[in-house]
């Protein structure tokens, strides 16, 4: 992979140079599981962004395996066609749950089992049971190599009480915030709504474990609390209260490991909500096309500096592999502060981080063939 953009500091510039083939068997076709679907509420993002994955895995490389999981949980064989998901009469793509059951492991019962016959998987999964360091932990004990971070970075970033625990401990600047459990609210919803206060108004309530803005509100006084926290519980039991970030522009970097590992960053974007939209909610960003992607985001050459370098700084700190998204406030005066990580960000073709790597001078079929080698080359285990 190749680009033309300038290296910023020791961790940043655009992605290391092609990664020499890593393939298991050169005789034939690598066989990569795309594993999609899957029981969060990003289900339907998570089919979206397999189909793109799928459309553009050379067939002359790669064999593709598409595995999905539906609502349940169960994992199946679904269609080669990256066609069969796409979204149709206003409707988002699910997984077929007729399709031909697999199991996830090696079993008495089935000795070929989905991943005991691939050399690799793509899990293109979004949020819980996915992101979140649960199927990479099965990975691992299959032995089998895998797009993306593991086990801990994914659990890590995906929780984002734990992450800005660990981001603040390293002296990189989260914004304030209250960690709440189901049971706190349940057993004294009045002592709650004094910590919220302590935070200021507005503020914003989340799930600590979803994505795509999925559960969250923003609240502008004690009156609309309850509301807000029975909407977040509704998608987890742990959930947190985070000051707003007055006056931030919303600015996000790419980052990949080349082919040293080396943490590189791509050039940032900016999202401008508009629409009536008060942030970057579920519904801006996928039903009302109510934001504009600006890619490369306008800002002044010391800041593009500043937030491709701490964004690689962030994917170092948490022990990031492969791929993530790092999402930033930043104020007028320069200062980057983190809002969250995404270790298997939105991966359609017009998705925020192909997005800027296209602009940073690498295409997405390319993204796609250096993340599938460089899970090859990482392989499984300690490392």
């Amino acid at each position: 992979m190749t680009t033309t953009r300038e290296p910023v500091g020791s961790h940043s510039g655009a992605p290391a140079g092609s990664v020499e083939s890593s393939d298991p068997a050169a005789d034939r076709p690598i066989r990569v599981a795309v594993v999609f679907g899957g029981q969060s509420s990003e289900h339907e993002i998570s089919c979206l962004s397999a189909a793109s994955v799928m459309s553009v895995l050379d067939p002359a490389r790669y064999e593709v395996v598409p595995v999905g999981i539906d609502r349940n949980g169960t994992w199946s064989l679904q269609p080669a066609a990256p066609a069969a998901l796409a979204a149709a009469g206003g409707r988002l793509p699910e997984v077929d749950p007729a399709g031909e059951e697999v199991l996830p492991v090696r079993s008495a019962t089935a000795p070929t089992a989905v991943l005991s016959a691939v050399d690799v998987v793509f899990p293109v999964l979004h949020g819980p049971f996915g992101e979140d360091g649960t199927i990479q932990g099965l990975l691992e004990l299959a032995g089998v190599p895998y797009v993306g971070s593991g086990v801990l970075a994914s659990a890590a970033a995906m929780n984002k009480v734990h992450c800005k625990a660990l981001l603040r401990a390293h002296g990189i600047a989260v914004a304030p915030w209250v960690a709440v459990h189901r049971r706190q609210w349940l057993a004294d919803p009045v002592e709650v709504a004094e910590r919220a206060a302590g935070l200021g108004w507005p503020l914003f309530v989340k799930p600590a474990r979803a994505g795509s803005s999925v559960g969250i509100s923003k609240v502008r006084d004690v009156h609309e609390l309850a509301a807000a926290v029975d909407e977040a519980l509704a998608h987890d039991p742990l959930i947190l209260l985070e000051a707003a970030v007055q006056g931030g522009r919303e600015i996000e970097v790419g980052v990949l490991s080349g082919s040293d590992g080396t943490a590189q960053a791509s050039v940032p974007a900016e999202i401008v909500v508009r629409g009536g939209h008060e942030f970057y909610d579920y519904r801006a960003k996928y039903l009302d096309d109510a934001a504009d992607l600006i890619v490369p985001a306008e800002l002044p050459a010391d800041v593009t500096h500043h937030v491709r370098g701490l964004a690689c700084t962030v994917f170092d700190v948490l022990g990031c592999e492969g791929l993530a998204r790092v999402d930033f406030f930043v104020l007028p005066d320069g200062t980057a502060i983190v809002n969250e990580v995404n270790t298997m960000p939105g991966f359609t073709s017009i998705s925020l981080f192909p997005q800027m790597w296209q602009a940073s001078g690498v295409s997405y079929s390319m993204l796609v063939d250096h993340l599938v080698q460089d899970a090859l080359r990482r392989g499984t285990g300690l490392r």
